[in-house]
């Protein structure tokens, strides 16, 4: 035994040097292939640095989190280019916006390049003669999706990222079962990370009522490493085809009393009745198909709506199964092209190189910019790594505010009296190029006028950053905020 070991032990320095060889050959090549993986050029860097100062980490880190599935196509949309007749809507509405005499018709028809770019990078329909209804904050949704749900005949089609059973959620639950046991279909999404605690128990008593179930992209050994990172971060709710839900208030207590920790949750959302809905049934049921390969295409689905509102919507999807960024490219373009005010509340602040150059021009050009962020965040190091842009942007002549009755969750842009946009995608890396997310683009004035008073309200409740209050902030936050910032695009 003892020779054994002294053979071990003679051998170990080249048993230890070919394993190093290996390991930085694995290293660099996976540096190589970040390099060459067409992220920007900030992500790129920051995730080089990651492997070379943590190798060890860094890899797992990658392997989890970095890989670009927009780019590998994993994520396919093969077999739906022809629902609902998309193009050919797509084609049509693009010559209607072509004609020279359109911006006389409606003042929305001035943000026509937006409704222009969402048809081309997202294949989001315009769609006419549609009633909004802001819900400002859970206490004013969830009463209203109940009252909904219950007067639900054919169908309900629910997707949401976090869905809790808690009191909230177990009513909603409730409801579903006695659906089902009458006859309604329901088909319900909710994601496996986000709704992680939701017990398996209830899950299998959901599906044993008739509920037809699917979690998105289960993270089990030895998917994990494919899954981890692309969230389905949608809200949608979608009733007999006609009553729709969006926004960005998932289900749970909280959004109606608040946590201990941070206080009220403040978050917004809309119901939708109108030609609308059928854009949100075309995204639910885009994701069923992702998931079950099943596609529900019956006219039922999608009946005719006969009733005439005021509202011009779209409904714009993103995330890794779309060729474009598009809800990023949307809020550049907004930004842009803004001219005379753009009013943004984000719960988190991490603007790629595109957004927050846009921003600062839009400033610099005389728009009036003003961002509502939270003092206090469910994220640490999401909040440090907010921070480090708000030197900048109060350079630029940005007014940048702290939320501090609670936590903003809302995720609301209104710009020039004209468009709005309520979603589920925030001002960041990840909501912008990873995670499943949805939008309702807004082009009337009423819907946002009433937007953009909530958000006067909201800044009532916040409190103005100036330039020498900031400066004040101490070294260690300094500190702090300029690590996160390294590593923001990681996030």
């Amino acid at each position: 035994m003892l020779g054994f070991w002294e053979y071990i032990r003679d051998i170990w320095p080249h048993i230890y040097l070919i394993v190093y060889w290996i390991y930085i050959a694995i290293i660099a090549l996976v540096i190589i292939f970040v390099i060459t993986d067409d992220k920007s050029p900030v992500k790129t860097l920051a995730w080089v640095m990651v492997l070379i100062f943590l190798p060890i980490a860094g890899l797992v880190l990658y392997i989890f989190f970095g890989q670009n599935f927009r780019k590998q196509k994993i994520f396919s949309r093969k077999g739906l280019e022809d629902f609902r007749q998309i193009e050919k809507l797509r084609f049509e509405q693009l010559q209607y916006l072509d004609r020279p005499e359109i911006t006389h018709y409606r003042p929305a028809y001035k943000k026509m390049h937006i409704m222009k770019l969402l048809l081309n990078n997202s294949k989001s329909i315009i769609s006419q003669n549609n009633k909004i209804k802001v819900l400002n904050d859970g206490k004013e949704k969830f009463p209203e999706l109940i009252s909904a749900l219950k007067k639900a005949k054919h169908h309900i089609h629910i997707e949401y990222y976090i869905f809790e059973y808690d009191s909230i959620g177990k009513e909603i639950c409730d409801i579903l079962i006695e659906k089902a046991s009458k006859g309604v279909e329901v088909r319900m999404i909710i994601d496996h990370v986000g709704s992680w605690h939701f017990p398996n128990k209830k899950i299998n008593a959901l599906k044993a009522s008739g509920i037809k179930l699917q979690k998105f992209m289960p993270v089990t050994f030895p998917y994990f490493t494919s899954k981890i990172n692309y969230r389905n971060h949608r809200k949608i709710v979608v009733i007999d085809g006609n009553t729709g839900f969006v926004g960005g208030i998932n289900v749970a207590e909280k959004y109606i009393h608040g946590t201990k920790q941070l206080g009220a949750w403040h978050d917004m959302h809309l119901k939708i009745q109108g030609n609308a809905v059928h854009s949100l049934q075309t995204v639910f049921l885009t994701d069923w198909y992702f998931l079950t390969k099943e596609l529900p295409t019956a006219e039922i689905y999608f009946p005719e709506i006969n009733e005439k509102h005021e509202s011009i919507v779209q409904i714009a999807a993103s995330g890794p199964d779309s060729s474009w960024a598009g809800i990023m490219q949307t809020y550049f373009s907004a930004i842009a092209t803004a001219r005379e005010y753009i009013y943004i509340a984000t719960p988190y602040l991490l603007p790629n190189p595109a957004l927050l150059t846009a921003l600062k021009t839009a400033s610099l050009s005389g728009v009036d910019v003003r961002l509502i962020i939270p003092r206090k965040s469910d994220s640490r190091i999401v909040t440090y790594a907010s921070l480090s842009f708000i030197s900048e942007l109060l350079n630029a002549g940005i007014k940048v505010y702290f939320f501090q009755e609670g936590f903003i969750h809302s995720k609301t842009m209104v710009v020039d009296s004209i468009m709005s946009s309520v979603g589920t995608a925030n001002l960041d890396y990840r909501s912008l190029s990873v995670n499943f997310e949805v939008n309702a683009l807004i082009y009337d004035e009423t819907t946002s006028q009433r937007l953009r008073d909530i958000f006067m309200s909201d800044l009532a409740k916040s409190t103005l950053i100036t330039k020498e209050n900031w400066k004040q902030r101490s070294k260690i936050t300094l500190l702090k905020s300029s690590i996160a910032r390294v590593f923001s695009p990681l996030m």
